[in-house]
């Protein structure tokens, strides 16, 4: 049985996956160097790395090894920065400030912060596909797709430009469920049902029972950043503070209020512990990431 406290582990797995990061990305001395270093800027040192967490947890149920799961957390993580650096371009939200440093865009420039999400985008695919991830080679063609579909316009993609379209409205609740479970939940949702294909077959009862807590994880990750948009301050939060309020977002809060909110999130994180509860020690670590998620304050 794992012995590590649950914050030594998340360090533990935040620096591995740190290094596995840093293997993976191109050197910023070959060519073109400019733009080598730029991708190296959007992905290395900072962020909490939320996703390669899940998937490192999630892995933990199949008894995954942690080399496999280094390679699906770090294609997760390129999508993830990637969707970051453009979504701070001047075209979509204009923000100056991530993971508490200028945005690429301000750094470099505009173009080179659009060719950055490019390029971090398709290494995702090649580093996925680069070496086996799975015992089954069609399998791991299903995680590539999952991951596509997870990026996409029926994914993150299209959760922005419905995001973008929003802007100004007021949705029901169900409509921005529906926004943030693509926007949001898409690529967390990947990162469990794909960690937990690196190891064991599970049943299709137990992987239907993982899915709905990777979409309730997910939804209940927006949630919390919307009370913490609200709530925090920019040296807090890394990135500005309020900007969804300013830009006349629709947000939890804004929909529910700062309290109604919060019990929200909690009965999300009940939720996902409860389907979690028959899946024994093997959850542990997903259990505690899913409790760590409601109580974050950054």
């Amino acid at each position: 049985m794992n012995t590590r406290s649950f914050s030594q582990w998340m360090s533990d797995i935040q620096q591995r996956t740190e290094t596995a990061l840093d293997h993976a990305l191109p050197a910023a001395a070959i060519a073109p160097a400019r733009l080598h270093e730029a991708m190296r800027y959007a992905v290395l040192g900072g962020g909490k790395r939320v996703r390669p967490l899940l998937v490192h947890a999630a892995g933990q149920l199949t008894g995954a090894s942690p080399e496999r799961l280094d390679r699906v957390a770090c294609a997760l993580e390129m999508i993830h920065a990637y969707s970051l650096v453009h979504d701070d371009m001047p075209c979509m939200d204009d923000d100056t400030l991530r993971r508490g440093k200028p945005t690429v865009h301000v750094q470099y420039d505009d173009a080179t912060a659009l060719l950055v999400g490019d390029a971090l985008q398709t290494l995702a695919f090649l580093h996925l596909s680069d070496a086996p991830v799975s015992d089954d080679p069609l399998r791991q063609i299903a995680m590539i797709r999952q991951l596509a579909l997870a990026s996409g316009s029926r994914g993150m993609a299209g959760g922005q430009a419905i995001d973008l379209a929003s802007v100004g409205a007021q949705l029901s609740l169900a409509e921005l469920e529906f926004m943030h479970i693509h926007k949001t939940g898409a690529l967390i949702r990947a990162s469990i049902g794909l960690g937990v294909q690196c190891g064991r077959s599970l049943s299709e009862e137990e992987t239907a029972s993982l899915d709905h807590v990777g979409k309730v994880i997910g939804l209940l990750f927006q949630v919390v950043d919307d009370i913490l948009d609200a709530e925090a301050d920019t040296a807090t939060l890394g990135k500005t503070a309020g900007k969804d309020a300013a830009n006349d977002k629709p947000t939890y809060v804004s929909l529910l209020g700062v309290v109604r909110a919060r019990e929200l999130a909690e009965e999300m994180c009940q939720d996902a512990l409860d389907r979690l509860a028959p899946f024994g020690d093997a959850a542990r670590r997903l259990s505690e990431l899913t409790r760590f998620i409601v109580r974050r304050q950054f």
